[in-house]
């Protein structure tokens, strides 16, 4: 497994057979529809993650000397989405043989069905966990199979798989997306923007597996705080709505996976990227300061 040239958090390099968690950046970006950039995402999270305070205050620790984080080099993604399944495939099931937990930095959302279906190899029945402004149900969009407007509607093309999707603000009557959450109810749930002051996490936590895939689009938060983003969304969470789940599905469920999507940097403007990092290493703290 290559070492990165940037470590994640800037910190010392480990060996990867110590390693508990490997960060994967992969910047897959074609389908996008509206603001474009979400291919310099992880190489901006990365740099950002230099700047992020080491010493977790609500925590109580340094989570970084308690878990071995290995960053692996970049993946230079192939422009055609079956290049992209093959280059994100070979890496996720190279990590989850030897029994690790990956984090993947994208790239835009199409890269979470190439990742589950290696789940599916390793794991089976599981939940996944989805933070997003969109229901991304589409059965496809403008042609493209595995379109980032698709990617949930790919993801349960494997029938083992539930879904429980957080702050959901957009569903569209096109591309057989309404029509598919209305019929697929016992396998879908929703937690609605607009819904969020009933919110109950035991609800969210009821809906899940014991085994949990985190998925997490960046344009789940309001727009005032994740303008860089193809697609900002106002209505959206804040970060204490968004930490308080995380930390709550942590604690009772089993997180084996996550990645981070759709950050689309803006030049000089470093708050949506440090946001971005921070939150990876605050959920890589929750996960592991209820396994140790």
């Amino acid at each position: 497994m290559k070492l990165a040239k940037n470590n994640f958090l800037d910190i010392d390099s480990v060996d990867f057979k110590k390693a508990q968690v490997v960060i994967v950046s992969f910047g897959f970006e074609a389908t996008t529809t509206y603001g474009k950039g979400t291919k310099n995402g992880p190489a901006a999270i990365i740099k950002a993650s230099s700047q992020v305070e080491l010493f977790d205050e609500e925590l109580w620790q340094e989570t970084y000397k308690k878990i071995n984080i290995f960053t692996h080099s970049e993946i230079k993604p192939g422009r055609l989405a079956i290049a992209a399944k093959k280059q994100i495939s070979a890496a996720i099931s190279k990590i989850l043989a030897e029994k690790k937990l990956p984090i993947t930095l994208g790239g835009e959302h199409s890269i979470t069905p190439f990742i589950i279906e290696e789940y599916k190899k390793h794991f089976g029945n599981f939940s996944i966990l989805q933070f997003d402004a969109h229901a991304d149900l589409r059965d496809g969009y403008l042609g493209q199979k595995y379109s980032h407007a698709a990617a949930m509607r790919r993801c349960l093309d494997s029938q083992d798989i539930n879904l429980v999707q957080i702050g959901v603000r957009n569903i569209s009557n096109e591309n057989d997306e309404l029509n598919f959450w209305q019929k697929n109810q016992c396998r879908v749930k929703t937690f609605w923007a607009k819904d969020k002051k009933q919110w109950k996490i035991e609800e969210i936590l009821k809906s899940l597996k014991r085994k949990v895939y985190l998925t997490f689009d960046v344009d789940t938060f309001d727009s005032s705080v994740m303008p860089a983003t193809g697609t900002p969304e106002p209505g959206g969470l804040d970060w204490y709505e968004i930490s308080n789940i995380l930390k709550a599905v942590a604690k009772n469920k089993k997180i084996i996976g996550a990645d981070f999507v759709e950050l689309a940097p803006i030049k000089n403007f470093f708050a949506p990227d440090f946001l971005v990092a921070k939150l990876i290493y605050k959920t890589i703290g929750y996960i592991f300061k209820n396994q140790n």
